[in-house]
């Protein structure tokens, strides 16, 4: 049953882009909007900072939030449902370029090099 206080909640749908935080994701929401003179539909995105009791959320998961009372400083939404686990993969920057520089034989990963300290 709905609490009556819970019935004129905002809820939005988005996906998770960042999950770093303990209780806490990073929700992107996109909506479309008219632009006001030159009529082209936009995509706006709006970061949520919301809370995750149990850390079920993961990276690309896309959630349902629901407006709740103030948590943290950022923190006024929480993760009401997962509605469909995404799957991403991490990759560090230095990695995207990595294989096309390496010959096809040797795509098996090396340790990074160790950088010595410039002496002054």
């Amino acid at each position: 049953m709905i609490q009556p206080w819970e019935a004129n909640r905002k809820t939005r749908v988005g996906r998770v882009v960042s999950a770093k935080m303990q209780k806490t994701v990073v929700v992107q929401v996109e909506t479309l909007r008219l632009h006001p003179r030159y009529h082209r539909v936009i995509k706006h995105r709006t970061k949520f900072m919301a809370h995750d009791a149990q850390g079920e959320c993961h990276l690309g998961d896309q959630v349902r939030i629901v407006e709740t009372r103030p948590l943290s400083r950022l923190k006024r939404w929480r993760v009401a449902e997962i509605l469909a686990h995404g799957h991403v993969a991490e990759v560090r920057p230095q990695e995207i370029g990595a294989e096309l520089e390496r010959p096809a034989a040797s795509l098996s990963p090396s340790p990074a090099p160790v950088q010595e300290a410039r002496q002054p």
